[in-house]
């Protein structure tokens, strides 16, 4: 049997070149198989020198730092916030989720635009978003237009932590994502890490509004860094998006005829016109008899004309969310994150009130977190990689994506007792040195889980990785909005104690699920596939 496959000229920041033209070949043999993440390219980002990629990944990785840092860094701010605008406990909850509601959300969107325009344009309209967003902040007057600027200061944030995963997999085979996705994964924690002490540090000596300045110079760097520096790493032909137009296209032509007389249709086996439902699937193997001689058809790429079914981001939301192994890690991500955004907020509230530490203290203590989620992203992320290796040679060379989630067991054990010790030393008022070892604990146990976790939904959903990255963070931000909105009236009811021993019942319900992913997503997921086919 034979595939389709496509090269086309470099897309991404080359968009503007002259009509380029695409040739698409169907080579036959027996075994000819090309799946859509081995699609022949020009100018393939994954043949990159060393040092073009290094550049790639710490662009974008210092971008993902910059757009962590305004998740938290107003948290050590808020008593001064309160004051200086005259809100309540209330109105600062929603400036952090609202937040985190946007964040989540907003890169479905964004997941789009960058299948479609490539990378390099979205980043460039995100990090002036976000610049934008700052300036306001930083002037803002009233506490109802820090709300709404925050908002609009994530959705200039969302786009480099949405799709920098996609940029990652755009330039390194899957046998060495988890070790850049742990490199990478380290980032946006690190911004997490940093900015409560920066924002302390800067609200102590500055004002509050210091921070939001901080944020708008950081944005601009940023900004220039993507402008001149940054090469689209982003290919038509990988991107199952701009096939499902081909494909659109393609069926609309007559069939094209080799000097043998030999015909190739859009679908060998389908005389009638195919739904577009289905190209996905089935242009990562388009089958032809095996004596079909080679024909060449040369398609001008400016003929493609993306119809709303090709650039809808609901509907490959929606593909992500058909497929029961993808659920269940999205929620059990989501979750994760949704209770290290409840642990940053009621923390920083635990060391003020009854600690009465103030900004920049509350900043020295959470820096533990970070300090802890940066040594599990990394580590966890080699160890990922190992396993993957050690697995793939005992297996003869194969290797199916759930192997990812054999790394996720060696942190689990550790999460739920490191969160009920948080608790309970939080309740009594114990020394804070032990708050910061706990911390540590969870920073380091949730992280090296959720390292794997989103190494997993990059490997099984290929084609689709900017999608499955854009839903995980629609899951983690929805969870996220609801964690935070409810962390304080649980806390002022439950207390430390009891808030965070029902957090621990719902980690560990959480580590069930990855478990039976790891189990049962195989099947899931050539159930989904073989569903998709018949849609």
């Amino acid at each position: 049997m034979a595939t389709l496959t496509v090269t086309e000229a470099p897309s991404g920041s080359e968009h503007k070149t002259p009509r380029q033209k695409s040739d698409v070949k169907v080579s036959t043999g027996p075994n000819d198989t090309i799946d859509i993440e081995h699609a022949p390219v020009n100018d393939d980002p994954r043949q990159w020198s060393r040092t073009r990629k290094t550049m790639t990944l710490c662009i974008v990785s210092l971008a993902t730092v910059v757009s962590a840092l305004a998740s938290n860094i107003q948290n050590p701010s808020n008593l001064l916030i309160e004051e200086d605008l005259h809100a309540t406990s209330s109105q600062i909850s929603w400036t952090l989720a609202a937040f985190q509601l946007i964040q989540g959300n907003f890169p479905l969107l964004w997941s789009a635009a960058s299948e479609i325009k490539g990378r390099k344009p979205v980043y460039l309209v995100a990090s002036a978003i976000f610049v934008t967003g700052n300036a306001a902040l930083a002037l803002s007057k009233t506490i109802n237009v820090m709300i709404g600027m925050r908002a609009l200061q994530a959705v200039g944030s969302c786009a480099v932590i949405s799709i920098s995963a996609a940029t990652l997999a755009d330039i390194y085979e899957p046998r060495e994502r988890g070790t850049m996705m742990g490199i990478f994964y380290a980032a946006p924690l690190v911004g997490p890490a940093l900015g409560p002490i920066l924002g302390g540090s800067l609200s102590q000596a500055f004002g509050w509004r210091a921070s939001f300045y901080f944020l708008l110079i950081c944005g601009g760097i940023i900004f220039l860094s993507f402008l001149i520096l940054f090469k689209d790493t982003h290919r038509r032909e990988r991107s199952l998006t701009y096939r499902s137009a081909l494909r659109r296209l393609h069926t609309s032509r007559e069939p094209v005829q080799s000097s043998s007389k030999s015909t190739i249709t859009a679908h060998e086996s389908s005389k009638d016109q195919t739904s577009v439902r289905d190209t996905e699937k089935q242009l990562q193997r388009l089958d032809v008899p095996n004596d079909t001689s080679v024909v060449v058809l040369t398609l001008g790429l400016d003929d493609i004309r993306l119809s709303i079914k090709d650039i809808d981001p609901f509907r490959p939301y929606f593909r992500i969310l058909s497929r029961k192994n993808n659920v269940l890690i999205l929620t059990a991500n989501g979750l994760v994150f949704g209770f290290t955004s409840c642990l940053s907020y009621t923390c920083a509230r635990t060391l003020a009130n009854a600690y009465d530490y103030d900004a920049l203290s509350v900043g020295v203590v959470l820096l533990c977190l970070g300090i802890g989620s940066i040594a599990g992203s990394v580590i966890g992320g080699r160890w990922s990689d190992r396993v993957l290796s050690n697995m793939m040679k005992a297996n003869g060379g194969k290797w199916c994506a759930e192997i990812r989630l054999e790394s996720s067991l060696l942190g689990m054990p550790w999460l739920p007792p490191a969160v009920i010790g948080y608790a309970w030393v939080c309740e009594k008022h114990v020394n804070v040195a032990v708050i910061c070892v706990m911390l540590i604990l969870i920073g380091f146990s949730s992280t090296w889980m959720s390292t794997s976790l989103l190494a997993y939904l990059v490997d099984a959903n290929p084609g689709r990785s900017c999608t499955a990255v854009a839903t995980n963070s629609s899951f983690r931000g929805s969870l996220a909005f609801v964690s935070v909105i409810t962390a304080v009236p649980l806390q002022n009811i439950l207390g430390d104690g009891g808030l965070y021993t029902v957090w621990a019942g719902i980690l560990i319900v959480t580590e069930l699920l990855v478990i039976l992913v790891l189990r049962k997503g195989e099947s899931w997921r050539k159930e989904g596939e073989e569903h998709e086919l018949k849609c």
